[in-house]
Formats: C-alpha cells, sequence, structure tokens
C-alpha cells in the first residue's frame, strides 16, 4: 500500500524532521513585543521557504501588524485550508526556564524524549506536523496531497488584530471546502480527539451606584442603601441550588447533546474526581443533572469574574462605599446570541434594582459559538484515520474554551473546520518549560498522513 510507503518514509526520515523543527523553535517569534517584529519576519520568511521547497507557491503577506503565510497547491479533490500560528507566546518570567527558551533540545521525560522549547507545543511542533506530513507524500508520491492552501498567522498569541481584516481583503482565495486546525491537542495521552464544538464567550463589566460619596456607616448605616449589598445580593441569585442560570430566556436556545455524541463522551470515561482533584476540589458545582463533561464542553455557563466595592486596604475604613462594580462572563453554546443574552441580564439586574440605585453598563463585547457538521462524510473519515494510529478509538468532543478562528473562518469564509491537535495537557503551554513529545511530534506526522490518505479518497 502507497501509505504504508508514507508512514515508512515519514519514520524513517524522524531526525531530519525533528532537526527543521528545532530550527523553526530557536526562531523568537513573540508576536505581543515590538522588540521582536524582526523574528516574526524570519518565522514567516523560514516557513516560507519550506513551503517552496515542498512545491507550494508561496509568499508572506504584509499586514499593519506581523505577516501572513500563504501557501498553495491547487490538486484533484476537496479544496483544503490548514492553519496554524508560527508566533509565541513571551517567556517571562524568564528565570524559571531550566535553559533558554530559544535553544530547543530534546530531553528525557517521564513518558519518553521530549522537545522542550518555547512553542514546542504552541503551535510551531503542531504546524509541523503538517508540513513533514506533506513533504513525507510528496517524497513517495512525487507530488503534493490534493488541493491545498496553507494559512499561517503570526499574531495569534497577541489578540490577532490583523486577522479579521485579512481574511476579509483575500476572502477568495482563502476560502475552501474545509479548513484543518492544529491548535488543540490530544483527549488525554493516548485517545486522540476532534473537537466539534467551541463555547462562544459573552462578557461585561458594570457598576451599582447610589449615594454620591462614601458615607460613613455610623451616621447612615441602615437608613442608606449600601451597593455592595444589592451587588451580591443580585449576584447571589444568578443561579438557584441546581446549578441553572436564573437570567430569563437564557437556556431558550440551548438544543440538547446528540446521543451518539453523548455516547461518544461517556465511553471516554473522564475522570471528574481526578479532574478537580487536581486543583484541590471535590464536587461538580455545574447543573447537577448533566455529566461533568456534558457541563465542561455542551452547556452555557454564567460566572462572576471579579467584585469590588468599598475600602480594601490595610485595617478598617468603616464606610458605605458609593458604588460597588463587578465583571460577569458568559460562555455560550450553539445557538445563543450574545446580542441577546447580554441585554437580558442587564434587564434582570435592573428588575432587582431598589430605590435609589442606578446601573452603570460598560460596553459589552460578545462572540458566539462555533458547532462544526460533523455530517460531512471528512469528519468520519479523519476519526478512523486517528483511531488506526493511535489504536484507539478516537472521539468527537467539544471545548470549553474558545478558540476565535474555528469561528471566523465560518463567519467570514462560510466553512467549518476540524481541529485536531497532538499536544498533552502536560506540555505547559504559555508558561515556562514548554515541551511537546516526541511521541506527539511522531504520530501527529503520521496521523496526518492517514487523515490526507482517507481525505483523498472521498
Amino acid at each position: 500500500m502507497t501509505l504504508d510507503a508514507v508512514l515508512s518514509r515519514i519514520d524513517d526520515t524522524l531526525p531530519e524532521a525533528t532537526d527543521r523543527l528545532m530550527d523553526l523553535l530557536r526562531i523568537a517569534s513573540i508576536s505581543t513585543d515590538p522588540a521582536y517584529n524582526g523574528d516574526c519576519a524570519q518565522a514567516a520568511a523560514w516557513l516560507v521557504q519550506e513551503l517552496k521547497s515542498l512545491g507550494f507557491s508561496a509568499s508572506a503577506r504584509p499586514t499593519p501588524g506581523h505577516p501572513m503565510v500563504v501557501g498553495r497547491h491547487a490538486g484533484e479533490g476537496r479544496h483544503i485550508l490548514f492553519y496554524g500560528h508560527y508566533d509565541v507566546q513571551p517567556v517571562d518570567p524568564i528565570e524559571l526556564w531550566e535553559r533558554d527558551p530559544f535553544d530547543p533540545v530534546i530531553q528525557q521525560g517521564p513518558k519518553g524524549p521530549l522537545i522542550r522549547a518555547r512553542g514546542a507545543s504552541d503551535d510551531k511542533g503542531q504546524l509541523m506536523t503538517f508540513l513533514e506530513a506533506c513533504r513525507a507524500w510528496k517524497d513517495v508520491h512525487g507530488e503534493l496531497p490534493g488541493n491545498l492552501t496553507i494559512f499561517f498567522e503570526g499574531e495569534e498569541e497577541s489578540g490577532s488584530p490583523s486577522l479579521i481584516p485579512f481574511l476579509q481583503e483575500n476572502r477568495e482565495e482563502l476560502s475552501a471546502d474545509l479548513a484543518l486546525i492544529c491548535d488543540t491537542g490530544l483527549f488525554s495521552d493516548h485517545i486522540p480527539a476532534i473537537v466539534t464544538m467551541l463555547r462562544g464567550l459573552a462578557k461585561v463589566e458594570f457598576t451599582i451606584r447610589a449615594a454620591s460619596k462614601d458615607l460613613h456607616s455610623g451616621m447612615f448605616g441602615g437608613v442608606a442603601i449600601n451597593p455592595i449589598r444589592v451587588l451580591t445580593r443580585i449576584l447571589g441569585g444568578l443561579h438557584d441550588d441546581q446549578g441553572r442560570v436564573q437570567v430569563p430566556g437564557f437556556y431558550d436556545d440551548v438544543a440538547e447533546l446528540p446521543d451518539a455524541v453523548a455516547a461518544q463522551w461517556q465511553a471516554l470515561g473522564f475522570d471528574h474526581a481526578s479532574f478537580l482533584g487536581g486543583v484541590d476540589l471535590t464536587t461538580p458545582a455545574g447543573e447537577v443533572d448533566r455529566t461533568p463533561l456534558e457541563q465542561i464542553w455542551s452547556r452555557p455557563t454564567a460566572e462572576i469574574n471579579g467584585i469590588w466595592g468599598g475600602y480594601t486596604g490595610a485595617g478598617f475604613k468603616t464606610v458605605l462605599p458609593s458604588q460597588a462594580s463587578a465583571k460577569v462572563s458568559f460562555r455560550l453554546v450553539s445557538g445563543q446570541d450574545p446580542d441577546k443574552i447580554l441585554p437580558a441580564f442587564k434587564a434582570w439586574i435592573e428588575a432587582q434594582l431598589p430605590p435609589d440605585c442606578e446601573l452603570i453598563w460598560s460596553e459589552p463585547e460578545g462572540s458566539p459559538a462555533s458547532t462544526m457538521s460533523i455530517t460531512d462524510p471528512a469528519f468520519d473519515a479523519a476519526r478512523a484515520a486517528l483511531s488506526d494510529e493511535w489504536e484507539r478509538p478516537a472521539a468527537f468532543v467539544g471545548c470549553g474554551g474558545s478558540i476565535p478562528i474555528a469561528g471566523y473562518f465560518k463567519e467570514y469564509l462560510g466553512m467549518d473546520a476540524m481541529l485536531i491537535g497532538f499536544g498533552r495537557d502536560d506540555d505547559q503551554i504559555h508558561s515556562p518549560n514548554e515541551k511537546y513529545d516526541l511521541e506527539s511530534f511522531h504520530k501527529g506526522i503520521r496521523s496526518w498522513a492517514r487523515i490526507l490518505d482517507r481525505l483523498s479518497q472521498q
């Protein structure tokens, strides 16, 4: 089988592939710090040369920030766009690193050899798994696999300020039948996953104000309204005893999890006791009639992220504060609209304000959830390919957080995305001593080769 030849080629050339990754890791492409602008440009140029060496037409496209790298190979079959990012997080605090973050090294870890460097897992090691799969494929077949566009961003770790304008300006070139995103990880050490649900986010900061100034509690206590008391009473009622959010209409557009997906999640054997025990907790605190994985992946939440008011310094100051403030955010699921949820939350607060209190509402922010259509045959093909490589059933999973690029691809380019990655929970991304297991790199390359083979047969 030709696939066997591609996999053998990957195995035989792993040392050379690792060397290429090490070269990329030596470039300090920290996007948020202007002192590293030259390094970001260098990383983009390095990737352009790699793409060209593989047979892509490629270029680094200027933006108001860091360059976007675009590579193109016109071939047969569905048009697939692969996305990754070449920029990395700052390395602070540098004193906690065991060695220079941009002097990559292979070390022996508890699970086998690992690559230690900033960006090893997030996201240089991940994006290189796909390029190395393409390289092995071309070595065996003499040409690249199918109809491919490569898109590497240089600002993902600094808020992607240039991304949406770039997508809008290059919509025709970048639009494809399906996107592949490599900025995720395994479900557990040896169970691969495809993320098909990403929660959205809505957030707001607000203040409840009463008296024109802070008041002496001896003179005004009992007769004057205390905004902290009002704020805590309202927010204390945000959830009922069953863990359900009490904002009217909050669940109106929330769909039930499909039975087939629920069964896959149940088969994962998620150990919530171990998950919570890692942070010294014991008991799930969300909706009591939902499993812990449902609470994390497919159910919406409301969380109080910060609350303040009055005197909080050393000692004691007996005042009735004139105002109290809070930050509240909502993780949203498919069907929920931030522009509906946030006004409903505001109205819910206003309906509970006593006389003499007013609500000061900041400019809210929100982005909807993303749910991929797993009826696309590509999803089952990729799931089968991952299961073959890892010798364990791959699962369609959710993600409790938000990965904006998937939503942007849907909104601005009209395409779904498969989010497939090979990072592990202990990779320490964004932290000192980031690493990427050599097994993740090796089997990640093999996984993409299998996925490309399956997609080419559709």
